[in-house]
């Protein structure tokens, strides 16, 4: 949308939700330094005065956007309220992660992008990228020791370490195929560390 064309505005509920949508699109497209306020509230279709009312600042709407992908891409630890497949499978799980259907360039993981575009380590927006690839290889190494690894921890710095360098390969070819190359790596590291390694091993 250029500047000369009229900015829709939308009243009621819902415009926190609205420009979190907007930003996660942006964001996802064109990264964050590239995308200004203004263009935020006009794809959001709220007025400036209602983007700073929910965010009086661009490093707190980064931050939003962060949390509300956190549990989305985390990998997912055994619960008792719903069937987990085996512990081998949840290690390998994290490689099947697809990205958003969009005709924007892949642009990997969102969070290995918010570390290089702000890389002041004290930075807000890069100290919760650096929780997240800490929690990241935490779930790893305690699905890990779940599934009786000889050394869990290596082996979840090992499969996160895979997993980052997946994305920003994926990232810098334009391709999201890098995942499944990732994945058969990914296959060799857990079954050599697992007991009774093989993949016709039960599991």
């Amino acid at each position: 949308m250029t500047e000369t064309q009229p900015v829709r505005r939308r009243r009621g509920r819902g415009a926190r939700e609205r420009i979190l949508r907007a930003a996660t699109e942006l964001f996802t497209a064109q990264g964050i330094n590239a995308t200004g306020m203004d263009q935020l509230s006009t794809v959001a279709e709220v007025s400036k005065r209602t983007l700073y009312t929910h965010f009086p600042s661009k490093d707190e709407l980064v931050g939003a956007y962060l949390q509300s992908l956190v549990d989305a891409l985390l990998p997912v630890l055994p619960s008792t309220d719903r069937p987990a497949p085996s512990p081998r499978e949840q290690l390998l799980a994290v490689f099947d992660w697809k990205p958003p259907e969009t005709t924007a360039p892949f642009r990997g993981c969102p969070f290995l992008n918010v570390s290089v575009e702000v890389p002041d380590p004290g930075h807000s927006a890069h100290q919760l990228a650096a929780a997240y690839k800490k929690e990241f290889a935490r779930r790893l190494t305690d699905i890990a020791r779940q599934a009786e690894a000889a050394d869990p921890e290596t082996l979840g710095e090992q499969l996160a370490l895979l997993f980052d360098g997946a994305a920003a390969r994926g990232t810098a070819l334009n391709s999201s195929h890098t995942g499944a190359y990732a994945r058969s790596i990914a296959e060799s590291l857990v079954d050599a560390a697992l007991p009774e390694a093989g993949p016709s091993s039960p599991r």
